[in-house]
């Protein structure tokens, strides 16, 4: 059976995404730092899910050693790389902490698999934050929040890049060497670059993670702020679809080598920030009353992927609706309150 190696592993996508792949009967081992608040709950959690019967590491990709001596140790047939700093005001406010992390980290991951386990095939989570903020893209405000005028389809993978902030540099940086280490080194490579995720096990906050941060916030009745108008739309994934298209690349791994994919949820599952304050409010029975801030820097009004070429070359498609996800996701929230309380 294969095996996969995730680094920030113990995240809210590496928990599920490991699950995932565990239930398909692949040997899972898993690399986390445990630096980010949850994720020791979200370890706990996986290990009671799979009888502890996975691997994990408590390593820091800065570490390149201990990160190599990993790598070498398993040489995994697929190595999901999720470790990263997340958050685009974390990075204004410490871009040197950011850039180590995210550039300088996974140079490190694509060193140790180019010397010590060139056949592994290694998937690296990007971001849409490398089209940085297309200010010249025209948008227009709908009733139901900012849709890009000409781009149907949303923003493909022929957009410019355009790095904004120190994130998406250092985010763009680690996009860039995963696709050049394919074409240098000849290694087995992909790019995801990834729209908004969210689903049970995310323990958001206001920085990162912004669907989670609402339920959980609103839930807990603490205060929300809205950065600018709040008519900002983003396309919205499901993080059991993710896992699906990580899977869809690996089982074509050898076609898609060397390439990047926008990954979200389409046209199709889109949201804007007061429409989701609306369906909580519903859901929840509550009355919401966020306030409101300037915007902050980089912030796209409007950003919604072009998932056409995954949907060709990976054969995949997400399968769950927006809304019924943030069911599920109110649910989680609603069941596991106690873990936020203790926050």
């Amino acid at each position: 059976m294969p095996s996969i190696l995730i680094t920030g592993g113990a995240g809210f996508i590496g928990v599920n995404t490991a699950k995932a792949f565990y239930q398909e009967g692949w040997n899972v081992s898993v690399l986390d730092n445990l630096s980010r608040c949850g994720t020791e709950k979200n370890l706990q959690w996986l290990l009671e899910e799979t009888d502890s019967d996975i691997a994990f590491y408590q390593v820091d990709i800065r570490q390149q050693d201990n990160l190599s001596d990993v790598i070498k140790q398993v040489k995994p047939d697929m190595l999901l790389h999720l470790a990263a700093q997340v958050a685009v005001t974390t990075s204004y406010l410490n871009p040197r902490e950011d850039f180590e992390i995210n550039a300088l980290g996974s140079l490190n991951i694509m060193e140790a698999v180019r010397l010590f386990s060139p056949e592994t095939f290694t998937l690296y989570a990007s971001t849409n934050k490398v089209y940085g903020g297309m200010e010249d893209v025209p948008v227009k405000l709908t009733e139901n929040g900012y849709k890009f005028r000409d781009l149907v389809s949303g923003v493909s993978e022929f957009q410019p890049l355009d790095f904004h902030s120190p994130y998406g540099c250092s985010k763009g940086v680690a996009d860039q060497y995963t696709i050049d280490y394919a074409r240098i080194y000849n290694l087995n490579t992909c790019s995801f670059r990834q729209s908004c995720i969210y689903g049970p096990r995310q323990f958001g906050i206001e920085d990162q993670g912004w669907v989670a941060w609402f339920t959980i916030a609103s839930k807990l009745n603490k205060s929300i702020t809205l950065y600018g108008d709040g008519w900002q739309t983003r396309d919205v994934l499901n993080v059991k679809d993710l896992a699906a298209a990580y899977m869809a690349a690996w089982n074509r791994r050898s076609s898609i080598s060397g390439q990047a994919f926008n990954i979200g949820g389409g046209p199709d599952n889109t949201l804007c920030l007061r429409d989701l304050l609306k369906f909580l409010e519903s859901e929840l029975n509550i009355a919401i009353n966020p306030s409101y801030a300037a915007s902050r820097p980089g912030d796209q009004p409007v950003f919604i992927c072009d998932i056409r070429k995954a949907m060709s070359l990976l054969e995949w498609t997400p399968t769950i609706n927006v809304y019924d996800g943030v069911k599920e996701l109110i649910d989680w929230v609603q069941a596991n309150i106690h873990l936020f309380s203790q926050a």
